[in-house]
């Protein structure tokens, strides 16, 4: 005999219910399978809603309903032909209208007792077991539907119910022995009363109902299938690096459980741990995938520290008062009052003067336990011998869960300061009685940072290595090059941060070593010993060796290099990027670049696409998530053109400064698309798509300042006399607003920021509701080393 339980994930569509059939049909050709059922994804949460309207006299009850039942049957006709079964559609419309006349009778009186909304919120394991019993029938497997409420018995209680265990055996026993079925189907969540009467069992229901049945049935083992592979090291989607514990113990379990691991709840396993009745947890949607076998005795393992958990919505409480010293009962008048209203205790620490305590609670019972705790102290608080309870909110429990953690050396020590490199704050901290565990509180804004952080020193390298490919061997790329040889070692130190080059090539030769390149390797090998480089063979040498948290740096103005973005973001490979190309493409590529980072949790980062390494980018970006959209943007975008305008008084020919700024690495590789308007146009349109402008390129305003022949001194001569004639200054300007986007040469006055520009330097200025009068970044936007500098920050926030 064996028990399985689906969760609400495991059920959520047609897709995923045939999946659980597939592990049905296996499980059962094995032994007499048990089946418990949650409702499907979401359905409980919705009926809760419906009874709670129906109950204030919100006809709106209904909609709910109605779309409940219109997914139920979408369901139903994906996984079922309308001929093969028309008794599961004609027994879900009865439970419906059952479900209707409850919450029309709880509409008409206008509230809803605690009985009713129990036999509301139950009505979801009752349509998906009838579902799984129509689709169980029409495959051919022989099943037999139970009803749990006529199994399952509970007593009266304040609170929850109590669960009657000698009736609800003893009547497992009976189903089992006047069935012959190899697979019985059972509704989870839900039992009854002594009066018949629907209970429901509350949170972890399901899991309640298929641990009572396993015990009652005497089963080898209890199966709990859910949407992740078993129990893990870490939560995955905060560490995605987290691996499966394979084998782990009872106590151990209710231990990550306690503190956030949200795939078993402690109290409804208790029945099989009582019982030594051993609980696999495995994914519904990997099946052949690793799982987390919980048992009395695992085997031993080399690593005592199991995983890390982390508790949302803490509120700590903390009572303090020199009236505590050395007077006995404070603590438990707090525990009993805090009881008294059904609060629960999840962490304690007392300072050892006994002057203060500190207590973990549920965010949700914060003001409650306030009042609560006022009033019984109220006499000591009015001699001021004790001051009022402290309620501060937005606080995480990080736990290092593991074997006899009082023996285990230096773990806390470890743990502490593993959260404290990330100049993380740790608030209390605390360890059980069990021995199982060590718990540190910190603000919840922190949590996922110290989770990170403990699990690397438990779990990870002590060091984070970045695998980066740099395409492009000019003046930006050998200015990178050389400041990473000479940093990287300091960031080891640091920040816990490798960055080994990996790969690098020029438009004629590439190499790649993924061990990474010595300084002395490079120079040489692409100009004559590297490996030819041809269409695209860099990106697919780079996806193809696939190290672990690769970045790729764009050093060119490569189109075709732009084009394979896609490629490179679709192979989780973070892209850092000076090129402007692909933020200039039409916006369909420009979205679906964004999208496809979004979707695979992969960097793609370009600040330097405007301001070298200025950070104009990532203050719009911060502005926006503030709700604060830049509305009018004025900048001075070329340092090339900054420069020569700065320098040009009339005298030298213009020629001769744009040749010198070419020499100096000022200019792009060819000097004309920055005298043609062409860069500026590109940066200005990167500015105005990151402001939420859906624009295109041609619909940038530009206007070109060249003569007609190159060179033509008294072209340029004529407008510095007209600059002057005016008391103003030469600049290239860029404005977006809600009249469009635009660039052009234009005279701007004495007094203006960017007339006062020197050099290579740029200007932004970022008008907002909140910055009416202008947020403004300015300083050096050209040049090979700032640009290399505005990459490598980039770089290191890809890890």
């Amino acid at each position: 005999m064996q028990v399985l339980k689906f969760g609400g994930s495991s059920l959520a569509n047609a897709s995923a219910i045939s999946q659980v059939m597939k592990i049905i049909r296996t499980a059962s050709a094995r032994d007499k399978t048990i089946v418990v059922a949650s409702a499907l994804s979401g359905v409980t949460d919705t009926l809760i809603r419906a009874g709670i309207m129906a109950g204030s006299g919100d006809s709106g009850y209904t909609t709910l309903i109605d779309d409940l039942q219109a997914r139920h049957i979408t369901v139903i006709n994906e996984l079922l032909p309308s001929e093969s079964d028309p008794g599961v559609r004609v027994e879900l419309s009865i439970l419906f209208d059952k479900l209707r006349d409850i919450c029309r009778g709880a509409f008409m009186i206008g509230e809803i007792s605690p009985a009713t909304s129990d036999l509301i919120a139950g009505f979801g394991e009752l349509f998906s077991t009838r579902i799984l019993e129509a689709t169980c029938t029409s495959t051919g497997l022989s099943c037999h539907w139970a009803d749990a409420r006529e199994i399952i018995r509970t007593g009266p209680s304040s609170s929850q119910p109590v669960v009657n265990t000698a009736v609800t055996q003893r009547n497992v026993r009976e189903l089992l022995r006047n069935n012959l079925s190899k697979i019985i189907l059972v509704p989870g969540f839900i039992a009854s009363d002594d009066q018949g009467r629907t209970t429901t069992l509350g949170r972890g229901g399901s899991d309640y109902t298929a641990s009572l049945l396993a015990v009652a049935a005497k089963a080898r083992m209890l199966w709990i299938w859910t949407d992740v592979n078993g129990m893990m090291t870490a939560d995955p989607r905060i560490v995605p690096q987290a691996r499966t514990i394979e084998n782990i113990s009872y106590k151990e379990a209710l231990e990550i459980s306690h503190f956030g691991a949200r795939v078993v709840y402690p109290p409804t396993i208790q029945p099989v741990v009582s019982k030594g009745i051993p609980i696999m947890v495995k994914n519904t949607f990997d099946p052949e995938g690793p799982g987390t076998l919980i048992e009395q005795d695992p085997p031993e393992g080399k690593e005592k520290i199991r995983g890390i958990s982390g508790s949302d919505r803490i509120a700590l409480l903390s009572m303090e008062g020199s009236g505590m010293v050395g007077i006995p009962g404070y603590s438990s008048r707090l525990f009993n009052a805090l009881a008294q209203q059904q609060i629960n205790i999840i962490l304690i620490t007392q300072a050892s003067s006994v002057h203060t305590m500190l207590v973990a609670i549920d965010q949700a019972d914060a003001q409650k336990a306030r009042k609560a705790a006022d009033e019984t102290f109220a006499y000591e608080i009015s001699l001021q011998k004790v001051e009022p309870l402290k309620v501060e909110s937005g606080f995480s429990i990080i736990s290092l869960i593991g074997d006899d953690m009082k023996n285990q050396s230096g773990a806390s020590g470890r743990m502490f300061e593993a959260i404290g490199r990330r100049n993380i704050t740790i608030r209390a901290i605390a360890q059980g009685s069990s021995e199982k565990n060590v718990s540190a509180v910190v603000a919840t804004n922190d949590a996922a940072e110290a989770i990170r952080a403990v699990h690397q020193e438990f779990f990870g390298s002590s060091e984070r290595c970045i695998n980066l490919f740099i395409a492009g061997w000019g003046n930006v790329g050998k200015s990178l090059t050389a400041m990473i040889f000479s940093q990287r070692e300091a960031w080891a130190v640091r920040e816990g941060i490798r960055v080994q080059i990996c790969g690098i090539c020029n438009s004629k030769r590439m190499i790649l070593n993924k061990e990474g390149l010595a300084p002395d390797q490079i120079g040489q090998t692409l100009s004559s010993d590297g490996e030819l480089y041809q269409n695209g063979t860099f990106i697919d040498k780079i996806i193809e060796m696939n190290l672990r948290n690769s970045v790729f740096a764009d050093c060119t103005a490569d189109h075709f290099i732009a084009l394979r973005y896609e490629d490179i973001i679709m192979a989780k490979i973070a892209i850092v990027t000076c090129n402007k190309i692909a933020n200039t493409l039409d916006m369909d590529y420009y979205n679906k670049l964004r999208r496809q980072a979004v979707r695979r949790h992969v960097p793609f980062l370009y600040e330097t696409n405007v301001g070298a390494a200025l950070p104009v980018i990532c203050l719009i970006r911060q502005m926006r998530l503030s709700g604060d959209t830049p509305e009018r943007v004025e900048a001075c975008l070329s340092g090339t053109l900054n420069y020569v305008f700065s320098r040009y008084d009339g005298q030298t020919p213009f020629h001769r400064i744009v040749e010198e700024a070419s020499s100096l690495g000022y200019a792009e590789p060819d000097p004309m698309a920055d005298l043609s308007g062409k860069d500026v146009m590109r940066k200005t349109l990167i500015l105005a798509r990151e402001c939420g402008m859906d624009i295109e390129e041609s619909q940038v305003n530009t206007a070109s300042f060249l003569p007609t022949q190159w060179p033509c001194e008294e072209h340029f001569r004529s407008l510095y006399l007209e600059s002057q004639q005016k008391e103003g200054t030469l600049r290239y300007v860029s404005t977006i607003d809600n009249r469009g986007v635009k660039a052009g040469l234009k005279v701007v006055p004495r007094e203006h920021p960017f007339s006062g520009l020197r050099g290579t330097d740029v200007s932004v200025i970022l008008y907002s509701r909140l910055y009416p009068n202008g947020l403004r970044v300015e300083g050096a936007g050209a040049g090979g080393r700032q640009t290399a500098s505005g990459l490598i920050n980039d770089i290191l926030q890809c890890v």
